[in-house]
C-alpha cells in the first residue's frame, strides 16, 4: 500500500491513536509499524486476533504490558558471555514477571471459544448421566499465551538479590553478608575512637565536634592554628583555609581496613552479578521469545482497546470487490457528533458519483470509505454496524485535497492531474480509487468533460471508484450509464443546513443560491444569477429538487408504515396470547364440568340401583320410608360438606341476617363460622362486638359477625386444627383431635389440654437440654389456656435458673415470672404467668 494514500486518508492518525493504547515501548513501536495487507487469509487472522482480544477485555478486564522492556541488547551481551548490570537484570526480571501475569490472564476463561472451555451441565445430573465434554476449541491468542515461559525462579532470584537499581541485598551471598558485617564492625570501632577524640582528646582543637568523610576516609575538622597538635593525614581544607580535615593517625589502619573490605565487597557484587547473568544466559532464548510474544500481545490488545473505544465491529470480507458499510462513522470525528452513513459499492454498480453542497459531507464520506478499507486490511475493527462488508484491495488510490506546489510550479489543477495520471497508470480491477472534486480548478466545461472521460475509463475496466463533484454532466452520466450510481449528501432546504446523511441513488443539488443567501448575499444578486442559468440547466435542477422532495415524502411514509406494521404485529401478538389463554381456561372449565357431571351421574345411578335393590328387598312402605330417611341424611351431609348445610346434625337458626348484640344469651349454642367450632356463649358482646365462646375446655374469643346460632345438644363436633381468634397459633381438637392443618399445633389442642401438667421438672438437665424442653412445654401450656405453670430447676450453681430466666425474657406470651415463695419450692422453682 503506497505511503501517500495513508497520509491522505489520515491513516497515520489512526495508528498514532493505536500506539497510545499500547502499554510498553516495544508494543508502541510495533503499532506504529502496522500497515494494511492484501492477503485475505492474513486479514482474517488479524481480525480474529482483534476480536479475541476484545472478548477477553470484556470478560476478564484489562491487562498491563508495562513490564515488557527492551532487553535485546542485554541478551546479545549475555550470548557473548558478558555480565550485565543491575538495571538490565531488573529489566529482565520485570519482563519475566509480566510474562507470568499475562500467562495467568490468558488462562482465565479465555482459552476456549463459546463458553470459555467450561462445561455447564445441569446440577442435578450425576457424573454417570452427564454428557461428554466437547473438545476444547483454541482461540487465536491461545497459542501466544501458552508460548510464554515465565521463568519464575530466575525473576525471583534477581528480585531477592537486587531490591533496587543501586542496591544489592546483604543476603545475596554468604560472602557479601560477611564482608558487610566486618565493614559495619570496623565502622563502629572508628566511630567509637573518633567520638572519644572529638569529645575529650582533641575537643579544644576542633572547629566543630563532628566526624566527617573526605575521599572515603573518616576525618575530624581541626582549626588551622592547631593542625600540628593533631597527628595524622590532611585530606582537605575549607575554602577559607580556617579548617583542616585531618585523618588521625590512630584510625589510619582502621580506614585502610575499610578500604580493603570495600574492595572485597565490590568483588562479591561482581560475582553475584556474574552468577545472575549466567542464569539469564542459560534461558536467553526463552527470554527473547517472551519479549517477542509480549510485544505481539501488547499490539493486539491495543487494537482491542481501540475497537472498544470506537464501538467498532469486525467486518465480513470478500474478494469480489463488494463494499457494504452499515452506519459507518469516520473514526476521527467525535462519535457523539458524527452522523453515520450507509455506503455500498461493487454489487450493483462499481462507480459512485457523490454530489451535494459544499460542507455537506461529501469529502468525509469519501474518506470514510477509504479509511475504513485501510483499517480493516490492517486488522483493526471498523466503526460500523455488525455484518458490514469490505473487500480486499491490492491498492487504494486517493486524490483528495489541495496539492498545489509553488516549488514545483504546479497549480491546483496541475497537481491534481499529476496524481490522476499516476492513478490511471497503476490502477487495476483490484484497486479502489477515490476522487474529490474531480475536474475542478479549470474551465467547467472542459473540467466536466475530462472528469466524465476519466470515470468512464475506470468504469470500463471494472475498477471500484467513488468520486465527488458539482458537475451536472456527471449526474446525467450516472443516470444514463449502467453500473454507475448517483449519491448525494442530504441538505435541509428549510433550515438551509446539511444533515450529513449520504443518500444512495439520489443525485444532489449544490444549493449554491440557498447557501449564498444564508451567508448574506443580497437577494437581487441571487435573482440576477438565477436568470443567467440556462433553461436546460434550470430544468435539470428542478427535476433533481422534485426527486429530492418525493424522496423525503416517501421516506416519511416508509417510517409511518414501519411504525404501523410494528404496532399491528404487537397487537396481533397480544390477541394471540389472550386467545390462547382463553382457550386454555375454556378447556379447563369444560374438563372440570365433565368430571363433575360424571360424578353426579355415577352417584345418581348408584342411588337408583340401590333404590331398586331395596324395593326388591323390602316389601313394605315403612321399610322404604326408613331407607329414604337414610338417603336424606346422606344428602344433608353432602350439602354440609359443600357449604349448603351442616353434616353434624345441627341446623342453623339464622344464617341470612346479621346478628345483633341483643340476640345473644349466655349459654346459647353457637358455631364460630371461620373456625368451624361449636360451643356455648360465655360472655355477651362488648362495644366492639367481641364475645367469648366456651368450646369444650377452651375459651375462644370471636366477633359476633363470625357467630351463627345452632340447635343441638352435641357441641363438641369435629375438631378443627387451627385457631384464628385473638390467641394466634392456638388450636383445638374435637372428639378425636383430627383437623385440617395450618400453622402452629394441628389437631392436638384438646387432647394436649387434658394431659398437660402445670409443672415442668428440669432438674438433671444441662442448659442445652433444658431450653428446648422449656420452649415446647410453654407452647403446650399456653395453647391449653393454663394461666400459671411452675418450672422446677433446682438451686445448684444457679446456671440453669439463669438460662431459664434469659429465655423467659424473650417469649412474648409470658406476662411475668418470679421465684416461688417459701413452701412452693423457694429458689428452686420459677412461677410463670401467661398473658
Amino acid at each position: 500500500m503506497n505511503e501517500k494514500v495513508l497520509k491522505t486518508l489520515e491513516y497515520d492518525k489512526i495508528i498514532s491513536m493505536l500506539a497510545e493504547r499500547a502499554g510498553s515501548e516495544p508494543g508502541r513501536k510495533l503499532c506504529l509499524e502496522l500497515r494494511p495487507v492484501s492477503q485475505i487469509d492474513e486479514v482474517k487472522r488479524l481480525q480474529q486476533e482483534t476480536f479475541d482480544a476484545v472478548g477477553r477485555l470484556l470478560r476478564n478486564g484489562s491487562i498491563s504490558f508495562g513490564g515488557n522492556r527492551m532487553v535485546e541488547a542485554s541478551l546479545m551481551r549475555l550470548d557473548k558471555g558478558s555480565s550485565i548490570n543491575t538495571e538490565e537484570l531488573l529489566n529482565i526480571a520485570s519482563l519475566l514477571e509480566n510474562a507470568a501475569r499475562v500467562k495467568a490472564y490468558g488462562g482465565t476463561g479465555g482459552r476456549f471459544s463459546g463458553t470459555g472451555g467450561r462445561f455447564s451441565g445441569s446440577p442435578k445430573e450425576g457424573p454417570e448421566n452427564r454428557p461428554p465434554v466437547p473438545p476444547p476449541v483454541p482461540t487465536p491468542l491461545a497459542p501466544l499465551f501458552e508460548g510464554l515461559t515465565p521463568l519464575n525462579s530466575v525473576s525471583t532470584e534477581i528480585r531477592r538479590c537486587i531490591p533496587a537499581i543501586d542496591e544489592i541485598a546483604d543476603d545475596a551471598s554468604p560472602g557479601l553478608k560477611n564482608v558487610r558485617r566486618l565493614i559495619k564492625v570496623t565502622q563502629d570501632r572508628i566511630h567509637s575512637r573518633l567520638n572519644s577524640m572529638v569529645n575529650s582528646t582533641y575537643k579544644a582543637y576542633l572547629q566543630d565536634s563532628v566526624v566527617t568523610m573526605r575521599e572515603g576516609r573518616y576525618c575530624i575538622p581541626v582549626k588551622a592554628e592547631y593542625k600540628g597538635n593533631v597527628p595524622g593525614m590532611i585530606h582537605d581544607r575549607s575554602s577559607t583555609a580556617s579548617t583542616f580535615f585531618i585523618e588521625p593517625s590512630e584510625i589510619v589502619n582502621l580506614n585502610n581496613e575499610i578500604r580493603e573490605l570495600e574492595i572485597k565487597e565490590a568483588k562479591e557484587i561482581e560475582i553475584i552479578l556474574a552468577s545472575l547473568s549466567a542464569s539469564c544466559a542459560e534461558h536467553s532464548d526463552e527470554i527473547r521469545t517472551d519479549q517477542s510474544i509480549l510485544t505481539q500481545l501488547d499490539h493486539i490488545f491495543a487494537r482491542g482497546r481501540l475497537a472498544l473505544d470506537m464501538n467498532a465491529s469486525s467486518p465480513e470480507y470478500n474478494e469480489d470487490g463488494i463494499i457494504n458499510l452499515r452506519k459507518a462513522r469516520h473514526p476521527l470525528i467525535d462519535k457523539d457528533k458524527v452522523v453515520p452513513i450507509d455506503i455500498a459499492l461493487g454489487s450493483d454498480y462499481d462507480l459512485l458519483v457523490i454530489t451535494g453542497p459544499n460542507t455537506g459531507g461529501k469529502t468525509v464520506s469519501l474518506k470514510t470509505l477509504g479509511l475504513l478499507t485501510l483499517m480493516g486490511q490492517a486488522g483493526l475493527m471498523i466503526p460500523a454496524l455488525d455484518h458490514s462488508s469490505l473487500s480486499i484491495f491490492d491498492e487504494v488510490f486517493a486524490d483528495i485535497g489541495d496539492e498545489q506546489s509553488i516549488e514545483q510550479s504546479l497549480s491546483t489543477f496541475s497537481s491534481h492531474m499529476k496524481t490522476i495520471v499516476n492513478i490511471l497508470d497503476n490502477a487495476d480491477e483490484h484497486s479502489l480509487c477515490l476522487f474529490d472534486e474531480l475536474g475542478a480548478g479549470t474551465d467547467p466545461t472542459e473540467g466536466a468533460a475530462l472528469a466524465e472521460a476519466i470515470l468512464d475509463n475506470l468504469h470500463k475496466q471494472g475498477i471500484r471508484t467513488a468520486a465527488t463533484t458539482h458537475y451536472s454532466e456527471l449526474k446525467v452520466y450516472a443516470l444514463r450509464e449502467e453500473g454507475v450510481c448517483n449519491a448525494s449528501c442530504e441538505f435541509n432546504v428549510e433550515t438551509l443546513a446539511p444533515t450529513y446523511r449520504l443518500l444512495i441513488g439520489v443525485p444532489g443539488k449544490s444549493n449554491a443560491f440557498a447557501i449564498a443567501g444564508k451567508l448574506g448575499l443580497p437577494s437581487y444578486i441571487i435573482e440576477n444569477a438565477k436568470e443567467r442559468i440556462g433553461e436546460a440547466d434550470e430544468s435539470f435542477e428542478d427535476v433533481i429538487a422534485q426527486l429530492e422532495e418525493n424522496r423525503v415524502i416517501m421516506e416519511q411514509e416508509k417510517l409511518t408504515i414501519a411504525r404501523l406494521k410494528e404496532e399491528t404485529q404487537r397487537l396481533k401478538a397480544d390477541y394471540d396470547e389472550k386467545k390462547n389463554k382463553l382457550n386454555e381456561q375454556r378447556e379447563k372449565i369444560l374438563d372440570e364440568a365433565r368430571e363433575e357431571a360424571l360424578a353426579i351421574l355415577s352417584e345418581a345411578k348408584e342411588s337408583a340401583d340401590e333404590a331398586i335393590r331395596n324395593f326388591r328387598k323390602y316389601g313394605t312402605i315403612q321399610e322404604m320410608e326408613n331407607e329414604r330417611t337414610k338417603l336424606r341424611n346422606k344428602r344433608d351431609k353432602i350439602r354440609g360438606e359443600t357449604g349448603t348445610g351442616h353434616g353434624d346434625g345441627s341446623s342453623v337458626i339464622s344464617s341470612h341476617s346479621r346478628p345483633k348484640p341483643s340476640d345473644f344469651r349466655l349459654g346459647e349454642s353457637v358455631r364460630i363460622i371461620s373456625m368451624g367450632l361449636k360451643g356455648t356463649i360465655s360472655s355477651l358482646p362488648d362495644n366492639k362486638g367481641n364475645l367469648f365462646v366456651q368450646c369444650g375446655i377452651m375459651r375462644m374469643q370471636a366477633h359476633m359477625d363470625d357467630i351463627e346460632f345452632i340447635m343441638t345438644d352435641d357441641i363438641t363436633g369435629p375438631g378443627i386444627a387451627m385457631g384464628t381468634g385473638k390467641k394466634k397459633g392456638r388450636g383445638n381438637g374435637g372428639n378425636n383431635g383430627r383437623g385440617t392443618g395450618g400453622s402452629g399445633y394441628a389437631g392436638s389442642g384438646l387432647s394436649k389440654a387434658s394431659t398437660i401438667s402445670i409443672e415442668l421438672n428440669l432438674i438433671g438437665c444441662t442448659t442445652d437440654e433444658a431450653i428446648p424442653k422449656l420452649e415446647k412445654y410453654l407452647d403446650d401450656a399456653y395453647l391449653s389456656h393454663l394461666e400459671t405453670v411452675r418450672i422446677v430447676h433446682g438451686k445448684g450453681t444457679g446456671a440453669l435458673r439463669k438460662a431459664v430466666w434469659d429465655r423467659l425474657k424473650k417469649i412474648k406470651y409470658v406476662k411475668s415470672y418470679r421465684l416461688a415463695e417459701y413452701g412452693e419450692g423457694d429458689a428452686g422453682v420459677t412461677v410463670v404467668t401467661f398473658k
